[in-house]
């Protein structure tokens, strides 16, 4: 966990103050108190497989593998990375250039753009392309939080969640949090959440009253992106509604921040203010529905690339799609 968090929160793109400042913050308090505190939190969702978000990204990646498999006869492979630990980003770029991997198609698993996450992954790609020579082609995927597939398959699971056991009075939409100053600077995440909520509540036929959007993961005295999920949920339970549900729009596999602050956590927040029946919707994981959709736009995004080679050229052109797991 020290490991992990030292090298997570030692990128500049996701801690942005002064670096010397930091340093002392990070190295004298965070690292001394925070690593067994989550080590805890990690052991109360922890799988039999191991980590949810890797046991739920392998998933993936081989579903990926094999609806890409169905679609196209172009030799294509599919590997998966976290940007933060193992396997990281560049032993797995460096593993396909041994593999003579001509096109590399990088897919980060963030839906909405932000400079703390999807830019991450690219500065770390880029990094590792500098090193190389002879580099294969590359591509990357910036965002996909209006894309149609993946409004679709959200409605799709939460519609499937409300059969199995009927709809709430209210449903929350909760996104991971980002400091306030991010928008300021110009990130579009926030606009980007918005927005998947507005396509996802249309999607879901709900009225402005029957949903809310709010911002999680709150971290420091800073102000953050606003409304605050746990500010929201003790409204909320303070206002003796009978049943909520949240979902978590903005993680594509159930993680720590899904499965501990939202589904334990939040639900002792609601019903401690006072709230009734909490309830908490898994994220799209290993949904069929969900996987089509990202085959879609992966396919979208090799457009030109899948051009079959003949026996001769058959290793040179093979093409790869990297999807890469969020940031745990």
């Amino acid at each position: 966990m020290r490991r992990y968090l030292k090298e997570f929160l030692s990128d500049p793109r996701v801690v942005e103050i002064p670096r010397p400042v930091w340093w002392l913050i990070l190295n004298g308090i965070i690292l001394n108190t925070r690593p067994r505190k989550s080590a805890a939190k990690y052991a109360s969702v922890w799988m039999k497989e191991g980590s949810p978000l890797r046991v739920y990204t392998e998933k993936q990646a081989a579903l990926l593998q094999g609806f890409l498999g169905e679609r196209t006869q172009a030799p294509l492979a599919v590997e998966y990375a976290m940007r933060y630990g193992n396997p990281s980003i560049p032993d797995v770029l460096r593993k396909l250039k041994e593999q003579n991997c001509q096109h590399i198609l990088v897919v980060p698993m963030y839906p909405q753009y932000a400079a703390s996450t999807t830019a991450t992954v690219n500065d770390i790609v880029f990094a590792e392309f500098q090193k190389m020579r002879n580099a294969p082609a590359l591509r990357t995927i910036k965002h996909f939080h209006d894309d149609f597939g993946y409004i679709k398959a959200l409605a799709s699971n939460i519609n499937d969640y409300w059969m199995k056991h009927g709809r709430p009075e209210k449903l929350l939409m909760s996104f991971h949090g980002l400091p306030q100053y991010t928008l300021l600077k110009g990130d579009p995440y926030h606009c980007e959440c918005r927005k998947t909520g507005r396509l996802l509540a249309q999607e879901l036929g709900l009225k402005p009253e029957q949903y809310a959007v709010s911002f999680q993961s709150r971290f420091g005295k800073a102000a953050w992106l606003q409304p605050y999920t746990t500010a929201t949920l003790k409204e909320w339970g303070a206002q003796k509604l009978k049943r909520v549900d949240v979902v978590c729009p903005g993680f594509v596999a159930d993680c720590l921040e899904t499965l501990e602050e939202i589904a334990q956590e939040g639900k002792e927040d609601f019903q401690h203010a006072g709230g009734g029946e909490y309830r908490y919707i898994p994220c799209l994981n290993e949904r069929n529905d969900w996987m089509h959709a990202l085959t879609d736009l992966v396919m979208d995004n090799l457009q030109g690339w899948l051009k079959a080679p003949d026996a001769a050229g058959l290793e040179q052109g093979r093409l790869l799609a990297l999807a890469l797991g969020a940031k745990k």
